[in-house]
């Protein structure tokens, strides 16, 4: 069984709440529900966790590092400034995928960049709620391959 640590990053906690014109009006609830279904349709377990705190989201990386197998990670704002959070992917040598309810690169400039996406097998952006589901069957097809 695949193990793989989901890590919501600040603000996610109010989606539903915050600019449903711009987030859609699904709950963190609802993300994980849909995440941990399609979990146990590919056979692979979950960790899944939030945080609006940049050292928590280090500490669960660096301690759930030889748990997981992978790491799906919506870093909210962290993906535009947090050096430390790049680092501690990193540091894991974990395959990571980013994802974004919004597209990020349609959106405000200070948006454009991550630096936590070169740290990570690849980025989904823009599908809403479905962005996560994308972001775990390609990091479930990636952790596949490198067993084979």
């Amino acid at each position: 069984m695949r193990r793989v640590l989901v890590l919501h990053g600040p603000n996610l906690n109010w989606l539903g709440k915050r600019e449903p014109k711009v987030y859609g009006h699904f709950t963190l609830d609802e993300v994980n529900q849909a995440l941990e279904e399609l979990a146990a349709e590919l056979g692979m377990e979950l960790k899944i966790m939030q945080t609006n705190w940049e050292g928590q989201i280090v500490d669960w990386i660096q301690a759930e590092s030889e748990w997981a197998q992978g790491i799906l990670i919506n870093p909210g704002a962290f993906t535009h400034y947090c050096y430390s959070l790049r680092d501690a992917i990193a540091s894991v040598s974990l395959p990571a995928v980013e994802v974004h309810c919004t597209n990020i690169h349609a959106r405000e400039a200070f948006r454009h960049e991550s630096v936590v996406v070169p740290v990570c097998v690849g980025q989904i952006s823009g599908f809403g709620l479905n962005s996560y589901l994308l972001g775990l069957r390609a990091l479930n097809h990636y952790i596949e391959a490198r067993i084979d």
